[in-house]
């Protein structure tokens, strides 16, 4: 009877509700998840009629387990059972115009369930004993499941402007659920979309980063688009959009096309920033568009501008700048090599080149610009899907034959130092730089003594003598 309450926790907290005459309810994101037949998530919310601490307190000491106490939010947390149970008291808020913190009053569950965010998270099951497991849902919260609809349980324009962070989380959760957002919610946050500015860049990029995780991630950025906050808080992605006409000759529009290759990439892969290079791919298309009357529109070294403005768009959107940046970086900046190759003659050298530039990051360049194809025209698409699957044996065959993925120079600049006597300077730096051009075009192999000899010749012609002789039996591989 009671199988959407099998964990013991809750027969646990019926008990306890009961002895101490207290009104206890599971709410939210559980209850959606069972009536959707979601898998069980370990995260449990607990509402309090009353002070959802002292609860928490009591069942601590009962279960003879640590309760975590937060009394600037007036919650409380401990884990029972492999499961995370935060308990609240139940509350009625109200908010100031410059701030999304509410003023909170003590409420009845009632008052909880009209400030909560959206109908499918404002249904509750009761853990009281005289109506045990019973779902308390006032405002069709499993109507709006069954229609897979986003709906606020009270008016949006006040749900959006209390807290302007509910427009994204709609968006969120209409992407990762794919559902529908009510035509009145859309309306209200096109009209509330300014109020986004009072809050914090962390906690909309937390929101964009689950949509960018979201299994069709297009559907939340169309959304954003749609309802104009995409121009306040991404104006970079929203410049993408549009397409101009001169002489009867038009371009792609660049921003359906990045979500095209987003897409793309989701079906390949669920790593985030391989997700956000495909997001910034294109970035620069705006910024280096030029017309030209023989060939058309052209976009040329977007490559190159779009990885200079990677950096500066991950400060401004708060997302980290460390490695995970880099890796962006090195993709939007290598994106257009294999499909040259793939257009081409592939040589040895150009795919030598490849490798050496993108190092470990090859498999994912590659699902990249695969991703990357998106012609309307089958015959296009499955000729250069074809000629990709070539350029990956090409890369697979080079980097078996010459080892130059993640390439460290046989000859060091240390040894070159040793070798001719010299300090460190310009002449060191062009001895290896002849080095890794000779190896990169395929003049000679990847080994320490063709190296070496290669080494000598050039530097003869540079008048340097030998100093002192270095070991040759040292191997990169």
């Amino acid at each position: 009877m009671y199988d959407n309450l099998q964990h013991p926790i809750f027969s646990i907290i019926k008990e306890l509700a009961e002895t101490t005459h207290t009104e206890c309810y599971v709410i939210g994101g559980y209850v959606r998840d069972y009536i959707m037949k979601r898998p069980f998530k370990n995260d449990v919310d607990i509402v309090v009629v009353g002070s959802g601490i002292e609860f928490a307190t009591l069942l601590g000491e009962k279960l003879h387990t640590k309760v975590a106490v937060y009394k600037n939010f007036g919650t409380a947390m401990l884990v029972y059972e492999g499961l995370n149970v935060e308990f609240v008291g139940a509350r009625r808020e109200s908010y100031r115009a410059n701030s999304r913190k509410p003023i909170v009053e003590d409420g009845s569950l009632s008052d909880d369930q009209n400030r909560r965010d959206f109908t499918i998270n404002a249904m509750a099951f009761s853990l009281n004993k005289a109506d045990y497991g019973i779902l308390v849902d006032p405002f069709g919260g499993v109507h709006d499941l069954e229609q897979r609809i986003i709906r606020t349980p009270l008016d949006p324009i006040e749900t959006f402007s209390d807290d302007p962070l509910r427009m994204m989380r709609a968006i969120r959760f209409a992407t990762q659920l794919n559902f529908k957002i009510a035509i009145e919610a859309i309306t209200a946050i096109a009209d509330t979309k300014e109020r986004i500015k009072i809050i914090s860049k962390e906690r909309i990029i937390d929101e964009i980063n689950k949509i960018v995780l979201s299994p069709k991630p297009s559907v939340g950025f169309k959304y954003l688009f749609d309802t104009g906050l995409l121009e306040l808080i991404f104006p970079a992605m929203y410049n993408l959009h549009g397409v101009d006409i001169i002489d009867g000759k038009g371009h792609k529009d660049n921003f359906y096309h990045t979500l095209e290759v987003l897409d793309n990439v989701c079906e390949l892969s669920d790593d985030l920033w391989l997700r956000w290079a495909a997001i910034m791919h294109d970035i620069a298309k705006p910024a280096t568009k030029r017309f030209d009357k023989k060939l058309g529109w052209t976009f040329h070294g977007h490559e190159d501008r779009g990885a200079r403005m990677v950096p500066k768009l991950f400060a401004e959107l708060k997302l980290p700048l460390h490695e995970k940046m880099k890796f962006v970086q090195k993709l939007v900046q290598l994106h257009l090599r294999p499909i040259v190759l793939a257009q081409d003659i592939v040589t040895d050298s150009a795919v030598r080149r490849l490798l050496f530039e993108a190092g470990d990051d090859i498999e994912a360049l590659m699902m990249l610009c695969h991703a990357d194809v998106t012609t309307k025209n089958e015959f296009k698409k499955k000729k250069y899907r074809q000629n990709f699957e070539l350029v990956k044996q090409k890369l697979k065959d080079v980097e078996e034959r010459d080892k130059v993925r993640n390439w460290q120079p046989p000859i060091s600049g240390e040894d070159i130092m040793l070798l001719f006597g010299l300090t460190p300077g310009r002449t060191v730096g062009q001895l290896k730089n002849l080095i890794r051009e000779a190896i990169l075009e395929g003049e000679i192999p990847n080994s320490r003594i063709e190296a070496y000899q290669f080494l000598v010749q050039k530097a003869v012609e540079m008048n340097l003598t030998i100093k002192q002789e270095i070991p040759l039996e040292i191997s990169n591989s």
